[in-house]
């Protein structure tokens, strides 16, 4: 592949690559697949920092499943840059990864991110492409289709395996986290409201919650104790729309197999305000998915730091919180709370 195409097409991808030469001796590095397209071969890495402890908690943090959400990789490329940066000083930061793993795979869907595309080079939404259907109706199209690869969120033909992107992150989870005793996913897409939402599985249905909903429920509860005056929504993905194929809701239930408490959140950025600040976007393939001026660009890279923090803080000290009988108790609330309606 060319310096000049990615220079070009694929900045995240130089930047992701230039970190990782800067920091080849901080971070383990692996290519989890390479996608073919057009001549160019494009790899989607997978980096690692922290305990190597096959127990130890895990967080991931994903981006780029839809290639028309930029953003979502700048934010994790910008929060890798900023762990990177304090590594060298940072005591307390040392500290923590001694008792955690962090994980990146920051761009999962190159090939749509170099051609603009919400799918992958095959057409395919790789957020609508894992063996699972919902339980109840899906809206028409949004939901999944088996229509044509030409209209968005094609979920590919029934019965074939997975994309390789799709199974290429799969594979990664499944080695990584379903061995560790607690796991959290952080996936980052926008695109989707006027508010920045924090969604959980499942996204086929409606009225059934998962298995760990009053986990999921007391993070919540500590994220709103630790920050009061965070403006995020955090709620059931199905909540705003049902949805076939949802990789998140494919792997939580695989996890059910395993001795593992594994949450996937997904980070759905309100991007509807960036389009309301600045109509002419839209003229820009991107321009509903991602801020475009430079001043709001940088406003969002910063804006998430706290949140992914938080996180990192919660997995490491999971026993400190999951293990105090209270997510036991939570399961009620959270039932009132999103799902009695």
């Amino acid at each position: 592949m060319s310096l000049k195409f990615v220079d070009n097409y694929l900045p995240e991808l130089k930047q992701l690559e230039h970190l990782i030469e800067l920091s080849n001796t901080q971070l383990r590095q692996q290519t989890l697949a390479h996608v073919n397209y057009n001549e160019h071969l494009f790899p989607i890495y997978a980096l690692s920092l922290g305990s190597e402890k096959q127990n130890a908690p895990v967080i991931t943090f994903v981006g780029g499943v839809h290639g028309l959400e930029r953003i979502g990789t700048q934010v994790l490329l910008a929060f890798l840059e900023s762990v990177i940066g304090r590594l060298a000083w940072d005591k307390s930061l040392n500290f923590l990864l001694e008792n955690v793993r962090l994980n990146f795979v920051p761009l999962v869907n190159p090939v749509g991110m170099a051609c603009h595309k919400r799918s992958n080079g095959n057409g395919v939404d790789l957020m609508r492409n894992a063996p699972v259907n919902s339980d109840e109706k899906t809206a028409f199209l949004v939901g999944g289709q088996r229509i044509s690869p030409r209209i968005p969120w094609y979920r590919g033909k029934s019965g074939e395996p997975m994309q390789t992107e799709a199974q290429a992150l799969s594979s990664f989870i499944r080695d990584d986290s379903f061995h560790a005793p607690f796991s959290l996913v952080l996936d980052c897409h926008s695109g989707f409201g006027l508010h920045d939402r924090i969604w959980f599985p499942y996204a086929k249905s409606k009225f059934q919650p998962i298995q760990h909903i009053g986990e999921v429920f007391h993070l919540r509860d500590l994220l709103f104790q630790a920050y009061p005056y965070h403006t995020y929504k955090f709620e059931p993905q199905a909540k705003h729309y049902l949805c076939h194929g949802d990789l998140w809701d494919y792997l939580y239930e695989e996890s059910l197999q395993h001795n593992t408490v594994f949450l996937p959140l997904t980070l759905e950025m309100g991007s509807w305000r960036w389009v309301k600040k600045n109509p002419l976007q839209l003229l820009k393939s991107v321009g509903l998915f991602h801020p475009v001026k430079p001043h709001r660009v940088k406003r969002v890279l910063r804006s998430h730091l706290v949140l992914m923090e938080f996180l990192i803080r919660a997995v490491a000290s999971y026993p400190n919180w999951l293990e105090d009988g209270k997510s036991l108790n939570m399961d009620q609330k959270a039932t009132q709370l999103w799902y009695d309606n």
